[in-house]
């Protein structure tokens, strides 16, 4: 069981964290009294497979402050209880902060009518001092915009494990429309069209027929390495902005042999360098929704 906790100073960047822990698999929890984390540790152990879960917590200022004399002890149970077991910091200068909340127009959460933004952000630092302490990364967001800030946390706490962009192929048919979703557009009706085979002609591009077909032209092959020279140089630029998904359409004329074939050779290529490739083919499943 593997268990984050995400705190720092408001505006420091806590919610973009876990936006990102979220999206690489993550149970993310904002604003969770520490009170209350021993019962959430149970009652994630009782599960089955609390082996495999994967917990990140957000907490802050507004819910620790009668609890700061329970952390150190209470996360020491909780790093007792886990496999992994890891506390962020976000912190931030407090001229940036102030100039972050000015222009977002956004409340500081400890600001009230006696209590202006500079002494809130002054409060805020005394009452996180003990989880600055007990912190085990620690990160400065004052100079990081929100991609560098995103890649920063990916990089302390998942490393390796990230699940990286979401790379889907869509094979599809011009004459049906093109993907509304896709990023990327690829047409392939200059390649040779089985289709003009009789004998082809009902098959799809997942057959060894039209396969064979299409990789004895060296056109198609050419048409192969260059998308695939494309999206290796460009999906790596991708993962560093911490793009999500990445949707690439490779198109023919009716979707079932040419565009199916490249889609299934690039995704096969694509897989042997990044982990999180998937192929879907429009035309082919309209075919099969239809019987």
């Amino acid at each position: 069981m593997q268990i984050l906790v995400i705190t720092g100073r408001s505006g420091s960047g806590k919610t973009s964290a876990l936006n990102l822990l979220e999206d690489e698999g993550y149970t993310c929890i904002d604003n969770l009294p520490v009170s209350l984390l021993p019962a959430l540790i149970a009652q994630v152990r009782s599960r089955d497979n609390a082996e495999q879960s994967r917990i990140a917590i957000g907490i802050d200022a507004r819910n620790i402050d009668s609890d700061l004399s329970i952390l150190p002890r209470l996360f020491e149970d909780v790093r007792d209880a886990s496999d992994t077991f890891k506390i962020l910091y976000l912190d931030t200068s407090k001229d940036v902060l102030m100039r972050r909340f000015s222009e977002t127009r956004r409340k500081h959460p400890l600001t009230d009518r006696d209590t202006g933004l500079r002494e809130a952000i002054s409060e805020e630092d005394i009452i996180l001092a003990p989880l600055a302490a007990l912190a085990d990364v620690t990160i400065d967001t004052t100079s990081l915009n929100l991609h560098e800030l995103r890649s920063a946390v990916k990089q302390q706490l998942i490393g390796s494990d990230s699940q990286g962009t979401a790379i889907t192929l869509t094979s599809f048919g011009f004459k049906f429309g093109v993907p509304v979703d896709c990023d990327f557009v690829f047409d392939v009706r200059c390649l040779p069209n089985p289709y003009w085979e009789p004998s082809l002609r009902k098959q799809s591009g997942l057959e060894e027929a039209v396969q064979q077909f299409l990789r004895d032209d060296p056109m198609v092959e050419e048409m192969a390495r260059d998308i695939e020279q494309f999206a290796r140089k460009w999906i790596p630029e991708f993962e560093k902005n911490n793009r999500s998904y990445l949707n690439i359409s490779i198109g023919c004329t009716g979707g079932m042999h040419r565009s199916v074939y490249l889609a299934e050779r690039i995704s096969e290529s694509l897989r042997k360098e990044f982990k999180n490739v998937q192929t879907r083919h429009r035309q082919l499943s309209s075919s099969a929704d239809k019987h």
